[in-house]
């Protein structure tokens, strides 16, 4: 940000200008011709501030280990590094390359490290204080430790760089930190041509990704190559970076410097405004931009033109102690849990044994607070649609899904158009051809469109249908689905084991007091009528129920083995509404165990259960009976059902590629 001005206090001209043929990633992309005359890349600084930074490099170890990230983890970060201007402030001979390089090997050393993966850096410009060739040798020393390790970063200028537009023509910024800089970067993606807006690709979770690194204002022709590389690049997401997008309306007067919504205390003005109109609006692959120059931090959320957020940030903390000492923020991205995690932390501080740092060294260690320490949800693959369709996996025949001892498959597709009513003793064919066909029963009072069928279903079901039941107590109502009275499956016991799974999904207005331990999948008979007695028996349940219980929508799984008099019970966790789950039981002959989504739940418990306890009498697709009659009917969709007289392993579940 402008401290001193917004003039930056020396600035070179009249330096000759060579081309520079730039990387080819973006050939037809806009062509590069950039200054490389001046100051060397390896200019030596002054003796003295060479000593002072090796000294006290050595203090904080000095040592860098190996850029190695991971580019198929679906959890990576990337890193940022705002204004680092009174780190170099070379014409008043106050420079320090320490806190900066010890962020350097931060980025280094966690690259490789899995909890972080950080896969690139990009630094937001003011880079020095007052553009002065003196201070860019010194940043062409630290960057350099960056370049030793073949580490993935990008930089821009900021106003106490250059001044001007970007066509303002060969500069000390352009000649230390133009692309020429980049000529063995992997991910150095192309410059235009006045080399002060470049564009990097970098691989993360499995996907390229983009970003920009745009000069502190920028022209038209600038605005025209930046769109014609993300126009060449159509299914790459795209983060735009640049010193002055958006601005913080609140100021250093406010500590610690929160105010208003943390979600919302930043405003597009000024040179944001053309940045968005010219770039950033209507290209919907761009959905994260972030800048420096400004202070306190804040953040926004923006619609753009096809409707979707563009999350806009500053980071910046050259007002801190020591001018931010090379602080660093850290984007987690997090691809599983739909999470851009963000922290704020200090290398060059942590690195200090805490007992002798000082008081307002130790403040800037980690900053926390919701303006530097937050979560964003971003459903990433709903966001990128527009450009990076999700891939629909197709719809499987029922034939592929009869592994070996199958005893029942019952699926809901090809069989009445979504939204349609089934109506009492309707039948579903059981596909396993072992005869256990379903038929519809309706309760009295029960609305017609109780049972009908949907075309909703999990994303990894062969079938893409389901049963949509909207049943419930007080008073019961709902229809359900029953095996006939001779049905081979109702007789069987499972000594050998076997697995149970099928899809379900609990609706918004899914309620505990009316929809709780309603079972989609249970087996008549109670348990006092089969003898059963002992520890946690209720003679009036079911020897079998696969429901979702009225605490917190937690599935479970009660039954009543052969070998003992009592039930065992497996319990999962809470299931969140609007969201299909896989569930499957699998007993090995001994053991019983719940799986959600693939996963095995906390509470399996480790006690021999073999089989399941018969009287003869039907299964049931969405009902619950309690002391002989149903008492609630399911109320959310029911995928597909496979009933297995083995245990199947997790590459042979239905949800198996």
């Amino acid at each position: 940000m402008c401290t001193h001005g917004d003039t930056p206090s020396h600035e070179q001209a009249g330096h000759s200008r060579r081309g520079f043929l730039r990387n080819a990633a973006l050939a037809g992309a806009g062509a590069a011709a950039v200054g490389v005359g001046g100051a060397a890349l390896g200019a030596t600084p002054a003796s003295a501030t060479e000593a002072g930074n090796a000294a006290d490099a050595a203090r904080h170890g000095g040592k860098s280990g190996t850029w190695n990230p991971d580019p198929t983890a679906l959890q990576f970060t990337l890193a940022i590094m705002p204004d680092t201007q009174f780190l170099y402030w070379g014409s008043q001979d106050s420079v320090n390359r320490t806190p900066q390089e010890e962020s350097f090997r931060y980025i280094i050393n966690n690259s490789g490290n899995p909890d972080n993966n950080i896969v690139f850096m990009a630094h937001l410009g003011d880079m020095t204080q007052d553009a002065d060739p003196s201070s860019f040798e010194q940043v062409d020393k630290a960057f350099a430790l960056l370049d030793q390790h073949g580490a993935a970063y990008s930089v821009l200028a900021g106003n106490h760089d250059v001044s001007g537009d970007d066509s303002r023509g060969d500069t000390p910024y352009l000649q230390t930190m133009g692309p020429q800089r980049f000529r063995h970067s992997k991910t150095f993606a192309g410059a235009d041509e006045t080399g002060y807006n470049t564009a990097h690709i970098f691989q993360a979770a499995g996907r390229s990704w983009l970003l920009l690194a745009l000069d502190w204002r920028t022209t038209d022709q600038g605005y025209a190559w930046a769109n014609k590389v993300i126009k060449a690049h159509p299914k790459m997401p795209v983060i735009v970076t640049s010193h002055d997008i958006v601005a913080s309306p609140y100021d250093d007067n406010v500590f610690p410097y929160e105010s208003g919504d943390p979600e919302n205390n930043a405003v597009i003005v000024g040179n944001g405004q053309v940045m968005w109109d010219k770039l950033i609006k209507e290209n919907d692959q761009v959905f994260l931009t972030l800048n420096g120059h400004y202070w306190p931090p804040g953040r926004m959320t923006q619609k753009n033109a096809s409707g979707n957020d563009v999350h806009m940030h500053i980071t910046n903390y050259q007002n801190r102690y020591f001018g931010g000492g090379g602080m660093i923020r850290l984007y987690h991205f997090d691809l599983v849990r739909n999470t851009i995690d963000v922290e704020t932390i200090n290398p060059w501080i942590l690195a200090q044994d805490p007992e002798s740092r000082t008081e307002l060294a130790a403040e800037i260690a980690q900053v926390t607070g919701p303006v530097d320490n937050f979560s964003m949800p971003i459903d990433f693959d709903e966001r990128f649609a527009s450009f990076i369709p999700v891939p629909v996996r197709p719809a499987r025949p029922a034939s592929k899904e009869l592994v070996k001892g199958t005893l029942a498959y019952w699926r809901f597709d090809g069989q009445g158009a979504p939204g349609t009513a089934l109506t009492a003793g309707q039948t579903i064919r059981d596909l396993s051809g072992k005869g256990n066909d379903l038929t519809v029963v309706t309760l009295p009072g029960t609305a017609a469109d109780a049972l009908t069928w949907s075309a909703d279903h999990h994303p990894d079901q062969p079938a893409h249908a389901s049963l949509k039941f909207a049943g419930g107590r007080n008073p019961v109502n709902g229809s359900y689905l029953t095996t006939g009275p001779k049905a081979p499956l109702n007789t069987e016991t499972f000594r050998s084991g076997y697995t149970i799974e099928s899809f379900v999904m609990m609706p918004l207005d899914w309620d505990s007091g009316r929809n709780g331990n309603a079972s989609f999948l249970s087996r008549r008979g109670s348990a006092g009528a089969a003898g059963k007695h002992g520890k946690n028996t209720d003679p009036n349940e079911p020897l079998a129920q696969f429901n979702i219980t009225n605490n917190g929508r937690e599935p479970q799984f009660n039954h009543y083995p052969t070998n003992t008099t009592y039930p065992t019970t497996n319990w999962g966790h809470g299931l969140v509404e609007l969201k299909w789950w896989h569930l499957a039981v699998v007993n090995d002959g001994r053991y019983t165990r719940l799986y959600v989504d693939g996963a095995p739940v906390v509470d399996n418990p480790n006690r021999i259960s073999q089989g399941l306890t018969s009287l003869g009498l039907p299964w049931l697709v969405g009902g619950h009976e309690y002391a002989g009659a149903v008492d609630v009917v399911f109320h959310g969709n029911v995928g597909d059902i496979r009933i297995v007289n083995r245990p199947l392993s997790h590459d042979e579940f239905l949800t198996a590629e």
